[in-house]
């Protein structure tokens, strides 16, 4: 089977005094949410499932809507700041040269509300459970780049070190594996974002 796990949309930036910040979709996520739902519909997509956290859920909207299924809610493919009170799109980090650029570099930042090893296990625990509840079938998985990052790092066999990531998934990135009823996984792509190409958005750190 193939399960694709997709990147949410770019969000918009939200800070709060308590609670979690969950933000909502930018203008330009929503723009970027439609594209790749119009890159995937002739996939042939089984079944859909989407983070809880609302910028996952609006981007599988997308794909629900071109596709007709069902975006199905998984608790274990939320990210790990989830509870955190600010959600800063790191394209701005970056541009402004914010001081929470270099602290997230570092691993600093965002905060994490669990230890490395509990993130990792649940992401992996929840998405093997997709894979045995799917056999022969293509599955999207709307989810976040600490999750993408916590399977991928799985699948090749690495550790994220305290870092909660190796690689950079853009926005509405694409990111396919195998997995074979003996248990066998393998990339098939990472960080596919044909779709967001000539549009005039947002498609990462690295690609205009």
């Amino acid at each position: 089977m193939e399960i694709i796990l997709v990147r949410h949309a770019i969000p918009l930036r939200r800070e709060v005094e308590s609670g979690a910040a969950d933000p909502d979709l930018s203008e330009s996520g929503v723009r970027q949410a439609r594209l790749m739902a119009d890159y995937l519909v002739d996939e042939g997509i089984d079944a859909l499932y989407t983070s809880p956290m609302r910028r996952a859920k609006q981007t599988a909207d997308a794909l629900a809507m071109v596709t007709g299924l069902t975006a199905v809610e998984v608790d274990g493919v939320a990210e790990y700041d989830r509870l955190s009170n600010e959600y800063v799109p790191i394209e701005e980090l970056k541009a402004t040269n914010d001081p929470r650029w270099q602290e997230m570099l570092n691993g600093q930042w965002p905060p994490a509300h669990e230890e490395e090893d509990v993130f990792v296990s649940r992401v992996v625990s929840s998405v093997e459970r997709l894979i045995e509840s799917h056999p022969s079938q293509k599955v999207v998985v709307v989810c976040h780049g600490g999750v993408i990052n916590a399977y991928a790092a799985h699948v090749l066999g690495l550790t994220l070190g305290g870092q909660r990531s190796f690689f950079y998934p853009n926005y509405t990135s694409l990111h396919r594996f195998a997995a074979a009823r003996s248990g066998e996984r393998s990339i098939v792509t990472l960080n596919e974002t044909s779709h967001l190409r000539g549009s005039g958005l947002p498609i990462g750190l690295f690609q205009r």
